[in-house]
C-alpha cells in the first residue's frame, strides 16, 4: 500500500513539469530573443503575450521566437503569434521562428505557419533574415 501512495505524488509532480512554460529573454547582435520552453497552452499563452507586449512596447519590433524547448503548442499558443505580427509589421518590424521542434513544427504547417512566418534552423538564421530584410529596403 505505501508504494502506491510514494507513486501518486510522483506521477502528480511529473503531470505538473508537463506543464510548464518558461519564456526567457537574450539580446544577439541588438535582437530580442525570446527562448520558449515547455507547453504553450491556453494557460501559459499569457505568459507568452505578455513577453511579446514588452517588447513592443520597448520599441522592440524585431523580435526572435527560439522555440528548441517548446514541446506543445495549443491553438491558444498560435493565437499569441498571430495576434501580434500584423501590428509588429505595420510599425516595420517582423517576427522570425526558429529551432522548432518536428511535433510543434507539424501544428505550424498544418495551420499555414511557413506562409505567414520566416521559420528557420537557428537564432543565426533568424538574425540573417532580418538582416537579409534590413538590405532589401
Amino acid at each position: 500500500m505505501l508504494l502506491l501512495w510514494e507513486k501518486i505524488p510522483r506521477n502528480q509532480e511529473m503531470a505538473s513539469l508537463a506543464n510548464t512554460f518558461v519564456v526567457s529573454r537574450t539580446l544577439h547582435d541588438g535582437i530580442p530573443v525570446l527562448a520558449l520552453d515547455g507547453f504553450l497552452d491556453a494557460h501559459t499563452a499569457p505568459n507568452f503575450e505578455a513577453a511579446i507586449q514588452q517588447e513592443v512596447d520597448g520599441g522592440n519590433l524585431r523580435i526572435i521566437a527560439n522555440c528548441d524547448k517548446l514541446t506543445y503548442i495549443s491553438s491558444a499558443g498560435l493565437g499569441v503569434f498571430m495576434s501580434f505580427i500584423e501590428e509588429i509589421r505595420e510599425r516595420g518590424g517582423d517576427i522570425k521562428i526558429c529551432s522548432v521542434q518536428p511535433k510543434v513544427m507539424q501544428v505550424f504547417e498544418i495551420l499555414g505557419f511557413p506562409a505567414l512566418f520566416d521559420i528557420v534552423t537557428g537564432v543565426g538564421d533568424a538574425i540573417g533574415k532580418f538582416q537579409e530584410s534590413n538590405q532589401e529596403r
